[in-house]
């Protein structure tokens, strides 16, 4: 390891001789104001690792390696804003589907030009992918993975995260009474295969995550924390938008389930992440 540069003695100070050995020297060096307290040339504290420096293209003491911990954009603070933005939006849905305003019949407008547009088996499949054979399917798997890890809370929160689905979609659709498209039934909002895409594919992924990596997976560059995420996304998205052009819901039946979906899994996203911690700590 490179030691600091020490100034150069003149002749008076060491004589003619070799340099003379300082027993000091080894603790520490002396400061610039005579006060003795150690420093460091380069700034850094006595205590700072220097492999654990990044250094500039130019090969200069960098700036400290980042603390562990949330990307930007899932800080919690970003994550809570979204969820309250959610709440606030699903609330307000469900105040114009209950009192039927304004935006209620703006949705039916609009919902009346897109109904059975696009290829009619590709929306058929979007919309299956809502359904429970689907998707409780792929979050079974993943539960099961999880009790195989030996993590039976984290599967029993998973499973209790998508039992919230029809007790909290049931009763919003009892209460609302919404008259579906292309048929005189009601109860159609909110949409319940919107919300169980929403929580299965996100629970499914949350399990995943919370859960250390297998061994030969652990080699892979791919970037599995991001890829996981998009998927249920993509998924869930996929799920709502194949329900309105097949005409199974009206557009904002899906949107309050594109809503309450991330509002069901906070808990499971809490606890996962603190499995996630604990297991890589």
């Amino acid at each position: 390891m490179r030691e600091t540069p020490r100034p150069r003695e003149t002749v008076a100070d060491s004589g003619q001789g070799l340099p003379q050995h300082r027993p000091e020297h080894a603790l520490a060096h002396a400061g610039a104001d005579g006060s003795g307290a150690p420093h460091r040339s380069d700034g850094r504290p006595p205590h700072t690792p220097r492999g654990a420096r990044r250094t500039d293209p130019a090969g200069h003491p960098g700036t400290p390696p980042p603390v562990p911990g949330w990307p930007a954009p899932l800080s919690p603070r970003y994550v809570s804003g979204v969820l309250g933005l959610l709440a606030v939006l699903f609330a307000l849905i469900t105040w114009q589907v209950a009192v039927g305003g304004p935006l209620l019949r703006l949705d039916e407008r609009v919902g009346a030009k897109l109904f059975e547009r696009g290829p009619a088996g590709l929306t058929q499949v979007f919309s299956d992918l809502g359904g429970m054979p689907v998707a409780l399917a792929v979050l079974t798997c993943a539960v099961a993975y999880a009790l195989w890890r030996r993590a039976l809370r984290l599967a029993v929160c998973a499973a209790l995260t998508m039992a919230a689905v029809p007790a909290l979609v049931i009763p919003l659709k009892v209460a609302t009474a919404r008259q579906g498209p292309l048929t005189e039934a009601v109860n159609y909002y909110p949409s319940g295969h919107t919300t169980t895409a929403a929580v299965a594919y996100g629970a499914t992924a949350m399990v995943l995550l919370a859960l250390p990596r297998p061994v030969w997976l652990r080699g892979a560059s791919w970037p599995r924390a991001w890829m996981m995420p998009v998927a249920a996304i993509s998924l869930t998205t996929a799920t709502g938008i194949g329900l309105v052009l097949h005409g199974y819901h009206w557009p904002l039946d899906v949107l309050a389930g594109w809503c309450l979906g991330p509002l069901v899994l906070t808990p499971l996203g809490w606890f996962s992440c603190r499995s996630r911690r604990r297991s890589s700590g």
